[in-house]
């Protein structure tokens, strides 16, 4: 809860329409096979759910408008047989490196009633316990950043995905702008920290934070890693000028 009320308060709540402009650049339709790695807290995947089931209903709606010439009793059973796939065999799969974040992910699904097509499992971006060519997308929002060696994540990421598969990284990224890039820093240095104790009594991992940040590459030379790794039609969308960074690429 704690962690979720430092999220709102660091980023005044834009965190959630950066993670909404993620899952509309993403797209998924029905179908869909989704791997989330450092995903625990299930928000990219809780999305990913409710953005396949608006499209799966919409899909319904078309089919019963073409079907209006039969009785009520075939437009009620067809209409509960499609209700049953909901996602319309859309899976993703959770994968985070930390027991307590999964645990944290599902208990908010079990309370916000997502169950069908979710599964969670405790494993490593660099060393990722799943076969090759397995999935259609890849996203890692807010994660790649504390990887090790994001070669390691980015090779992996790579080997998971089907052929014609999409990559998706959502991460804080380098301001451009000179004059907000120093109000940048004066607000995360003097600020996120003392948000950090505040409400949730740990200024050292928000002051981790804010130094991992910085450190991060640039928009440019996070594009030319991932291409090293193997992707094509690498390119990124900057967000708020560049506080954040939505990077994608795909393996064709």
């Amino acid at each position: 809860k704690k962690y979720d009320i430092m999220n709102d308060s660091m980023t005044l709540g834009i965190h959630r329409v950066w993670k909404d402009i993620l899952m509309h650049k993403m797209n998924p339709s029905p179908g869909t096979l989704l791997l989330d790695v450092a995903g625990g807290t299930g928000d990219i995947a809780f999305r990913f759910i409710n953005y396949v089931r608006s499209v799966r209903e919409r899909q319904l709606q078309r089919k019963l408008k073409h079907h209006q010439n039969l009785s009520w009793q075939e437009i009620s059973e067809s209409y509960q047989e499609d209700k049953f796939k909901s996602l319309g065999d859309s899976q993703v799969v959770v994968c985070d490196i930390n027991k307590e974040m999964l645990k944290v992910g599902k208990q908010k699904a079990q309370h916000l009633g997502y169950s069908e097509g979710l599964s969670w499992v405790l494993g490593n971006a660099e060393e990722l316990p799943f076969d090759d060519d397995k999935f259609d997308v890849y996203t890692i929002a807010f994660g790649i950043r504390n990887v090790t060696r994001i070669d390691l994540a980015l090779q992996e990421a790579y080997r998971v995905l089907k052929p014609g598969g999409r990559f998706l990284c959502l991460e804080f990224s380098h301001v451009s702008n000179p004059l907000l890039s120093r109000l940048y820093d004066l607000y995360s240095f003097q600020v996120i920290p003392v948000l950090g104790e505040v409400i949730a009594g740990d200024w050292k991992s928000y002051q981790y934070l804010v130094e991992s940040i910085r450190r991060f590459p640039p928009q440019e030379e996070l594009k030319a890693m991932i291409e090293d790794a193997g992707f094509l039609k690498v390119d990124y969308q900057n967000l708020n000028l560049g506080i954040v960074a939505i990077h994608s690429g795909f393996k064709l």
